[in-house]
């Protein structure tokens, strides 16, 4: 399997060279150099065969990503992993009745009953009916408490992996592009795309926003 794997982060790379992984720690993409990114190859499959989910690997065929999904597509709760399988960032869809589809994200696992996490950011599916200037925004991502103003917008279109996520100051923090890569004559389609995310941004905050899109949007 992670031959495949690797193989495949070198189809949907090509032969760039290896970047240096910049230190990740803050969510705010403020760091003024464009030029220093991650680029990860998402594959739209869990590694083990009775789940759905996703697999995250690097450009050297590294596993840094998972989610492996057991409620089938009507989960409410995602729980993204670490290659190790230590749980990073949980999503739990909001349960009170709302016409938007809103989920909440909490730092590291939580259990059935988590009032006492205080979750660390809100994502709410744009539903624009009078369809304005912004008809291209996916979803606003709120910090908590408020939900008046958004931190950061979700533009674009994901059944046509073509997104980028863009904070306050409308700079682009995090890009989703469609990659066709083929390799032995297997053409991997809208299964594998490409997450590229700018310096300053936390890739695995990143890599969630990419599995709320999916539950909202597939």
């Amino acid at each position: 399997m992670f031959i495949f794997l690797k193989s495949l982060s070198r189809s949907v790379h090509g032969d760039e060279e290896p970047q240096e992984q910049p230190e990740l720690s803050k969510t705010d993409g403020g760091s003024n150099d464009d030029d220093l990114c991650t680029s990860l190859t998402v594959w739209r499959k869990s590694l083990l065969i009775s789940c759905n989910g996703f697999t995250v690997i690097d450009s050297n065929g590294n596993l840094v990503y998972r989610v492996d999904n057991y409620m089938g597509g009507r989960t409410k709760e995602l729980v993204l992993m670490d290659g190790k399988g230590n749980s990073i960032l949980t999503m739990r869809r909001c349960k009170n009745l709302r016409l938007v589809d809103t989920w909440v994200i909490y730092g590291g696992e939580v259990g059935d009953h988590c009032t006492s996490e205080k979750p660390i950011f809100y994502v709410k599916k744009c539903i624009n009916i009078l369809h304005t200037n912004k008809s291209n925004v996916l979803a606003y991502v709120y910090r908590p408490p408020s939900d008046k103003r958004y931190a950061y917008t979700i533009e674009g279109s994901y059944s046509h992996r073509s997104c980028k996520v863009v904070n306050e100051k409308e700079r682009v923090v995090a890009e989703i592009k469609r990659k066709d890569a083929t390799s032995g004559g297997i053409c991997f389609g809208l299964d594998v795309f490409v997450l590229i995310i700018k310096a300053g941004f936390d890739p695995g905050f990143a890599m969630a926003l990419v599995l709320l899109l999916d539950k909202m949007f597939s």
